[in-house]
């Protein structure tokens, strides 16, 4: 493999990594200003990289389609939306707020389910940034090398608090620091996993990456909705999620514009 993309698909683990490496310096328990705080800022970093690095290329992509040219970004981003709420709905997780979803019948843990919610999260970020080395690969002038880059920077820019965010919960749960920071790196594995087996389909169907690119913004529109937006809204003191929102939205697109 490519070692530009290689080192691409592995940066936004590195964030989670360094996240989660959090449990080390911060006490049992984050305050709630703190995880609003950092829940909106990876929205805001997450919705932005959406638009910018998947969704506009999408539309790029299509234009030769003419007036037609919509339809790939608007069934890739429908179908990403219904994928992780199929995976919602079939997996058992736990929220930051302690709901639980998926099928009522399990019996895991309830760290396991917490561990569960944050990887099935990470799901669609690891396809966003295959599916972008992809485009890059197929030799596509619509995709650059810095852009992928930046995607792929930005999701590990929003991965350092989420990685936070998952182990300090299991450390309050009476995990011991070293093992809370294992579930927080194991966590953000399946992104290169996912960047990789994205990367190896996308390019045995590079005529329909249009549909790949808009999916995973799609999916990632749905952790933010479902997840990201009302952990950061619930409660006293959700102005401080919307502007750290405000502020990773801005740090994305300027990545973006001036970097991509």
């Amino acid at each position: 493999m490519n070692l530009s993309v290689l080192i691409g698909i592995l940066i936004p683990l590195l964030g989670t990594t360094l996240g989660a490496g959090m449990v080390f310096f911060l006490k049992e328990k984050m305050s709630e200003t703190l995880t609003k705080a950092l829940t909106g800022f990876a929205a805001g970093i997450m919705i932005a990289a959406s638009f910018w690095s998947l969704l506009s290329p999408s539309l790029e992509l299509a234009d030769g389609m003419g007036k037609l040219s919509f339809i790939p970004a608007a069934v890739g981003f429908l179908l990403g939306i219904f994928f992780l709420l199929f995976l919602d709905l079939i997996t058992p997780h736990m929220h930051l707020d302690q709901s639980e979803e998926g099928p009522t019948t399990s019996k895991l843990k309830r760290t396991t389910k917490m561990i569960l919610a944050v990887t099935l999260h990470n799901i669609p970020e690891g396809m966003a940034v295959g599916v972008v080395y992809a485009g890059w690969l197929s030799g596509n002038q619509s995709i650059t090398l810095a852009s992928a880059f930046v995607l792929a920077l930005g999701i590990a820019i929003q991965n350092f608090p989420e990685g936070a965010i998952v182990s300090m919960p299991l450390l309050a749960e009476g995990m011991e620091k070293k093992k809370t920071f294992l579930y927080g790196f194991l966590s953000g594995v399946v992104e290169p996993i996912g960047s990789i087996i994205t990367i190896l389909f996308a390019s045995l169907v590079t005529p329909i990456l249009p549909y790949f690119l808009s999916f995973a913004a799609g999916a990632m529109f749905y952790v933010v909705i479902e997840e990201l937006i009302p952990d950061m809204s619930k409660s006293k003191h959700s102005n401080v999620g919307t502007i750290l929102f405000a502020v990773g939205f801005v740090v994305m697109m300027i990545l973006d514009v001036a970097l991509g």
